[in-house]
């Protein structure tokens, strides 16, 4: 009988453990609060876990997004790839693709993003052409000869025709959206805002590094 006893308690007491688990396992669902997609896009690092955040300079909600996003990578732990892709929706578009993957090559992200953020948004300054953009990289310290070249070199109208392709597989609806490891979508429709895709990007986050255990 006091064995009996015994294993009733036991299990009451995994019970809460129990309940708990569960729990997390459901504060967040797929085709609620993020889409798995139907098919992964390989990611930059395999051995690293991806968050890839869709963005386009010329939307107003990305410049807003920056201010919750910058802090939050900060946080972000080693085995975590930080990575972006510029939206082209359109041919007008890859000014600004062209924009952010010379910063990137030239190694000015830091100088230059959120410059032209800042210059779109809040400075209301005109960036409709590769002339309108040179000034940006020059402050950067970036002779304009090198940042032509770049811009216009094979490379990055291959780098742009990627970021196309990426945007496809990852079923992009809008801007900003989130992409976890090339397998699921968190836009802030889904999550309820910014704070929102946060939260569930770092939900997804640990289930990925749960998986790979």
């Amino acid at each position: 009988m006091s064995r009996r006893i015994l294993s009733y308690v036991f299990l009451i007491l995994l019970l809460p453990v129990s309940i708990g688990c569960a729990a997390e396992d459901s504060k967040f669902k797929a085709g609620v609060d993020y889409e798995v997609l139907p098919q992964a896009v390989r990611t930059a690092n395999s051995a690293k876990i991806e968050v890839n955040e869709v963005f386009a300079y010329t939307c107003g909600h990305c410049f807003n997004f920056e201010s919750v996003l910058e802090p939050w990578i900060e946080t972000l732990a080693a085995d975590v790839d930080m990575q972006r892709t510029p939206a082209v929706w359109q041919p007008a578009m890859e000014l600004y693709a062209r924009a952010y993957y010379s910063a990137s090559m030239l190694k000015v992200l830091d100088q230059v993003h959120m410059a032209i953020f800042e210059a779109i948004h809040v400075k209301r300054d005109g960036i409709r052409s590769e002339q309108d953009l040179t000034k940006y990289f020059v402050a950067a310290g970036v002779s304009p000869e090198k940042f032509a070249q770049v811009f216009n070199s094979f490379g990055m109208s291959s780098m742009v025709n990627q970021a196309k392709a990426r945007m496809r597989g990852y079923r992009t609806q809008g801007t900003p959206e989130m992409v976890v490891n090339g397998k699921y979508r968190v836009s802030s429709r889904m999550s309820g805002g910014f704070e929102g895709m946060i939260a569930v990007a770092d939900y997804l986050i640990a289930k990925e590094r749960a998986a790979a255990q």
